[in-house]
């Protein structure tokens, strides 16, 4: 069975919903995001930030998660870092709801495809990148801010070595807070937070 790894790219947050710190917003997506992906099965769990954001990391992850130091807060940047796995996917940090099963739609096209990227549901950017390691020469510098899948299928030698999986929203301004689905389990620290902020969740 391939070795794989799933990634939390905690990269920087530039809105916090009105009455809540920065950092402590940041945290709770982090918290939420790292939480969801000790319980997937059969993938490894590991977190990525700036050495400036290490601080972050140290709050959030379980005992035992690899966390990885890279220059810059890129999907490009985390596979360099990557080691010894065979596979690899690295999913943003703002994404404190997102099922598990989003991110085994994001894998499972890598048994016949080098590369599948998520798209941001409802907003611009990248979701998630996965990749066969190592990653293909063709494969551009990938930025989940500023991605797009077309760029990366743009770039491939055939359009089938890029599958587009299934998105999901991030929390990156106002209007996505409103894609929260308070009936769905888990993101309890980005829940706790925005209670006690008043505001829906």
């Amino acid at each position: 069975m391939a070795r794989r790894v799933v990634v939390a790219l905690l990269g920087p947050v530039s809105w916090a919903p009105p009455g809540i710190d920065r950092p402590a917003w940041r945290t709770a997506l982090a918290e939420d995001v790292v939480d969801l992906l000790a319980t997937l099965n059969e993938v490894h769990s590991a977190v990525a930030v700036t050495p400036a954001d290490r601080w972050l990391a140290d709050a959030v992850v379980w005992p035992g998660t690899e966390v990885y130091e890279v220059p810059e807060p890129t999907p490009t940047a985390v596979f360099a870092a990557l080691g010894g796995y065979d596979q690899a996917a690295v999913i943003a940090g703002d994404a404190p709801d997102l099922p598990g099963l989003i991110i085994g739609k994001l894998l499972r096209p890598l048994t016949s495809r080098p590369l599948a990227v998520a798209p941001v549901e409802g907003g611009s950017g990248l979701l998630g990148v996965a990749a066969r390691l190592p990653v293909p020469a063709w494969l551009p510098a990938v930025d989940l801010e500023r991605g797009q899948p077309a760029a990366v299928r743009t770039a491939a030698p055939s359009p089938g070595d890029l599958a587009v999986t299934p998105g999901w929203h991030r929390l990156r301004g106002p209007g996505d807070l409103s894609r929260l689905d308070p009936a769905v389990e888990g993101w309890e620290a980005t829940r706790a937070l925005l209670s006690g902020a008043g505001q829906p969740g």
